[in-house]
């Protein structure tokens, strides 16, 4: 399955090294599955967001993903991608941005059908084929339509995705330069949360996080001083504090690292899939690990 990582050190501004992909250090071994894609999204100073990703369908690509980013950003929002809609273009490949926003998925939503003739115009927010854009687009017109409410904006596209559309899976990660959401719906993929204080659990230990799979590591000196949210897909390290999110609960972390966090949707979907319901190629994206 995909992997999603975000963090917040709002309202600081940390510098952080990433390694998406084989971190030429890391302990870990192989994944069995080589991922399809790639990417990293933060924002610069002026708030303006900034993506670096591709999909690994070449050998560039695949050098490109290999290379170590220092970044620096209130928030971060890294993707490695196992790809279930669209092929493998760096169109397809997460975080995706719209509006000031960035966004990456794991799981699987159908019905795409539907969802375009429910987006009407705002179809043009999607530039790519996926399930992920195209319900990122939703939740960015929800968002205008609550007046710049975020929470809002997610919980009502969730919503009507939840009762709409059949659906495997639908966790998220959404960020603006100083605030994160995430969700977890439903249980089927696990995310995990941790509020981090400076140091970590030991009290000066900088941030250094590393994927089970070897192909997601997170340095960062900074946060031996500093507190920090952190999201994932699966603990990354031995700190106690990790937290596995509930079906259904959104979580946002403010722009002062305050976070809040409750049940948006406490029923399955209406139309739950399996993954003997899904494709091959969506079905193996799924089982990926």
């Amino acid at each position: 399955m995909c992997r999603l990582f975000g963090l917040s050190s709002a309202p600081r501004r940390t510098r952080a090294t990433f390694w998406l992909l084989d971190a030429p250090d890391s302990l870990s071994e192989q994944s069995r599955h080589d991922p399809d894609g790639t990417g990293l999204g933060y924002y610069a100073a002026d708030g303006a967001p900034v993506v670096h990703k591709a999909p690994l369908s070449a050998r560039e690509d695949r050098a490109f993903a290999e290379e170590a980013r220092r970044v620096e950003s209130e928030t971060f929002l890294a993707h490695i991608r196992f790809a279930s809609t669209g092929g493998l273009d760096t169109r397809n490949t997460h975080p995706f941005a719209q509006e000031g926003r960035l966004f990456a998925h794991n799981g699987v939503v159908e019905g795409l059908d539907r969802l375009e003739a429910h987006l009407g115009e705002d179809r043009a927010l999607v530039g790519g084929d996926t399930d992920s854009e195209r319900c990122f687009a939703l939740i960015t017109r929800e968002i205008r339509r609550h007046g710049g409410d975020v929470t809002a904006g997610i919980e009502s596209a969730v919503g009507w995705i939840a009762e709409n559309l059949p659906v495997y899976a639908l966790n998220l990660i959404l960020t603006t330069p100083g605030e994160l959401w995430a969700l977890r719906y439903p249980e089927t993929h696990r995310l995990y949360t941790l509020l981090r204080h400076a140091g970590g659990h030991h009290g000066s230990r900088h941030l250094d996080h590393s994927g089970s799979e070897g192909h997601l590591r997170v340095h960062s000196a900074h946060l031996a001083e500093s507190p920090s949210v952190v999201v994932a897909s699966e603990r990354m390290d031995d700190n106690p504090q990790w937290r596995l999110m509930d079906p259904g609960e959104l979580l946002h972390v403010g722009p002062d690292l305050h976070a809040t966090h409750h049940v948006v949707l406490p029923d399955p979907p209406a139309h739950r899939l399996t993954l003997a319901d899904l494709r091959p190629d969506a079905a193996t994206s799924q089982r990926a690990a």
